[in-house]
Parts: C-alpha cells; sequence; structure tokens
C-alpha cells in the first residue's frame, strides 16, 4: 500500500494544560474528529486511482482518444501519486504537517475539478498527473495521525478506519465512477471529490494547531535523493502501465523507460544508504517486523490494484459491460469491508494480529485463484463468489498487518497537536 517508510513531522507547541490533564490513554474529541477528517482524504485520494477504470472508454471517446493511449489516464494519476508519497515527511516537516495538508488537499480539489474540463489527451494526463501529485500526500498523513496521536490502545480502531479507506475506496470507486457515468456524464466523477475534500479542509483547519514553518530544512533537503527517486519510481509505474501493451521489451519505448527506472533507483538507493540525512530512512527495513510488513504490504497492493484494474478492463472491453454494470459487478469486493472491518480492532485485542493478518492474505490469494480458470465466457454472475472472498480477505489484512509493521518502529516527533476547541 502507500505506507511511507518514515512517518515523523515537525515538532510543534505542547497541547493545552487542559488537554495535558486527559486520559492518556483516550483520544479527545477533538483528535478523533481530526483523524476521520484526515481519513476522508486518503478514501478520496485512493477512490481516485480507481474511479475512472469503469468509465475509460466514455472518457476516450471524450477526449478523442483511443483505448491504447487511454490507459495514461490511470498511469499520470499513479505518477503523481507515487512521487509525492514518499516526500510527504520531507515536506511536512519543511512547511508545517497543517499547511501540507490543507493546500495539497484544495489543490487536489481544483485539479479534479481541472480534468472535467479538458478536451484532450495531453492536457487530461497533465491534469491528472497534478490530481495525483497533490492527492497523493493525503493518504500516508491519515495513516501518520493514527500512529502519533492516537493511545496505542486506541490505535486499531484508527487502523481500521484506515483500512477502511484504503480497501473499500479503490473496491467502490468503479461502481460509483460508473453510476456517475452512465447516470450524468464522465465528467462529474471528477467533481465527486470537491464536497468532501471541502468538507475534510474545514474540518482540519480548526482542529490542527499552526505551527512554523522550518524553510531552512531546503538546505539540508536530500535533492539527489528525491530526482532520482520520482524519475526512478515515474519510469518504472510508466513500464509496469504500458508494457503488457506495448509488447513489454519488444518496445523501444519499454527498454529506454526500464533501463532509466534500474539506474535510477539503483543510485537512488545507495544514496539514501550513504547519505547522512537521507529522504527514506531505508535501513528501517533491517528491522524483521517493518522489513516483513513492508514486503507484504507492497505485494498485497500488487494484487489489490492489479485486480480491481484488470477485472474492469476485461468487463468492458470483453464482454461489453457499460461503465454502470461494471461498478455493480465490482461493488461485492467493497460492500462486505463496510461490515468487517468495523470488528477488525475487536479481533486484534482476542486474537494474534499475525494470525488475523495470515489468514487475510491466505483468503484474498484464494480469491485469486478462484479466476484462474477465466475463459470468453466468463460473466460479471461468475465474480460474485471470488470477488466476496476478496473483500473478506482484504478486510482482514491491512490493520493487522500495519500494525505489525509498526510495532516496534520509535516516533521520532509528534504531530501537531489538534487546536483547543476554546
Amino acid at each position: 500500500m502507500s505506507n511511507s517508510l518514515s512517518i515523523s513531522t515537525p515538532a510543534t507547541p505542547a497541547a493545552t494544560p487542559e488537554r495535558a490533564a486527559a486520559d492518556p490513554n483516550r483520544a479527545s474529541a477533538t483528535i478523533w474528529i481530526a483523524v476521520f477528517a484526515a481519513m476522508i482524504g486518503a478514501f478520496m485520494a485512493i477512490l481516485n486511482i480507481q474511479i475512472t477504470n469503469a468509465s475509460l472508454l466514455n472518457i476516450e471517446g471524450g477526449i478523442g482518444t483511443g483505448v491504447d493511449n487511454g490507459s495514461w489516464i490511470s498511469t499520470s494519476y499513479l505518477i503523481g501519486e507515487i512521487i509525492v508519497i514518499p516526500l510527504t515527511d520531507y515536506l511536512s516537516r519543511v512547511f508545517s504537517f497543517r499547511n501540507i495538508i490543507l493546500s495539497f488537499a484544495t489543490l487536489f480539489a481544483a485539479f479534479s475539478v481541472a480534468c472535467a474540463f479538458t478536451h484532450d489527451l495531453p492536457s487530461m494526463i497533465a491534469m491528472r498527473g497534478f490530481q495525483g501529485f497533490f492527492g497523493g500526500v493525503l493518504i500516508p498523513m491519515a495513516f501518520t495521525l493514527v500512529f502519533t496521536k492516537l493511545p496505542k490502545g486506541q490505535q486499531p480502531i484508527g487502523l481500521a478506519m484506515f483500512s477502511l479507506a484504503v480497501t473499500f475506496a479503490p473496491a467502490i470507486g468503479p461502481t460509483i465512477g460508473g453510476y456517475l457515468t452512465e447516470n450524468y456524464g464522465w465528467q462529474t466523477i471528477f467533481f465527486v471529490n470537491v464536497l468532501p475534500t471541502a468538507v475534510m479542509v474545514a474540518i482540519l483547519f480548526f482542529t490542527l494547531e499552526r505551527a512554523p514553518m522550518n524553510l531552512g530544512l531546503l538546505r539540508e533537503g536530500d535533492w539527489f535523493g528525491i530526482a532520482t527517486m520520482a524519475v526512478g519510481l515515474a519510469s518504472l509505474q510508466a513500464v509496469l502501465e504500458e508494457g503488457n501493451k506495448d509488447d513489454w521489451f519488444g518496445s523501444p519505448f519499454i527498454v529506454r523507460l526500464a533501463i532509466i527506472a534500474a539506474v535510477s533507483l539503483s543510485l537512488f538507493i545507495y544514496n539514501e544508504l550513504v547519505v547522512e540525512k537521507p529522504l527514506l530512512r531505508l535501513r528501517l527495513l533491517t528491522q524483521w517486523n517493518f522489513g516483513v510488513g513492508t514486503i507484504a504490504a507492497v505485494f498485497l497492493g500488487f494484487a489489490l490494484f492489479g485486480s480491481v484494474y484488470l477485472l474492469p478492463a476485461y468487463l468492458g472491453q470483453v464482454q461489453g459491460y457499460n461503465a454502470e454494470q461494471i461498478g455493480n459487478v465490482l461493488a461485492w469486493t467493497g460492500l462486505p469491508q463496510l461490515l468487517l472491518i468495523p470488528l477488525v480492532p475487536k479481533l486484534m485485542q482476542r486474537f494474534d494480529a499475525r494470525y488475523i493478518a495470515t489468514i487475510g492474505l491466505l483468503l484474498f490469494a484464494a480469491s485469486s485463484f478462484m479466476n484462474i480458470q477465466m475463459s470468453l465466457d466468463y460473466s460479471g454472475d461468475q465474480f460474485l463468489v471470488p470477488n466476496i472472498v476478496r473483500a473478506v480477505g482484504q478486510a482482514l489484512t491491512l490493520a493487522p498487518l500495519s500494525a505489525l509493521s509498526l510495532a516496534a518502529s520509535r516516533r521520532r516527533t509528534r504531530l501537531p497537536p489538534p487546536a483547543s476547541p476554546t
């Protein structure tokens, strides 16, 4: 998934005496409101990865491009998102957590609206790229709030909220996008971000305390690491997204991108291991829990986002489903999670998180194996049982996996405390 390797943020003034006197084992209502608002942002950012999938044929027709080029509508968003996520910690320390989350959320909504007014592929790619860049920070920032502001005993609840956001959003995204496209036009899928983002910004404006910027950190930035990371990840994302369409290494374009990705990411990894102040502390991966948990999350992300991308493409291009019909099929990977994920914190209190995560991963794997006999005769009804099994697996996986990954990690600094209600 989208977990940053570093979750530290700048130190800020202490909370009020009244807040300090509160029960240290229970977060205040203000903190919970801030966490909930941040989850809205994470949900919307991830929703927009998949919300276009069921509607790609409509969007491609609307902007006058074909299926081969239309995949860049999703790719550009992911490139913007994957570049900014590792930068989130550094940006929040330089410009303050509050400033970054409020300004980037606002720009995320603005570029979402801009996507609706594009009329050609290049402008759509640009607007989606900026949308992904500004929305990407909302995912790790929501995760950071859970681990830095909630007491340990209440973190499973926060993790369940985060899990609901990041696993329910990609599952329900095509459903929402398909319904809006068939009933109101494909442009409306980009307007759906405006109201929730406005609510989020308004809440966080009043619940996150102001903190000074630390522009001096710009001189200490790991700029070589940032450059090689951005180029490498962008190239790798393009290879993975476009390789199948372009016959992989049979395409000179894919070969060049693969070489750029390999060289850039190799330089990035070397730089992060030797530089005094790295962008990402890769040595954290040597911690057993964190390393294994991160690797498991990476493979979970491959399976989760891969399946949510491939199934709409198959149903639309092979079976001829319209956007709303595709959304209805995929809804069953999301709806069961609404019932199951709220129960996960209770399960984590009663059972070892390792067992819960293992069962979830096995169920997710089983759901994928249920589809290995797919043929041209497969239709929506035959995806029902695999999708429900996948939903159960997803619900049981992310929160326990995140808790295990960060169990041994220490907080370096604290987030800005929520503002006093008074």
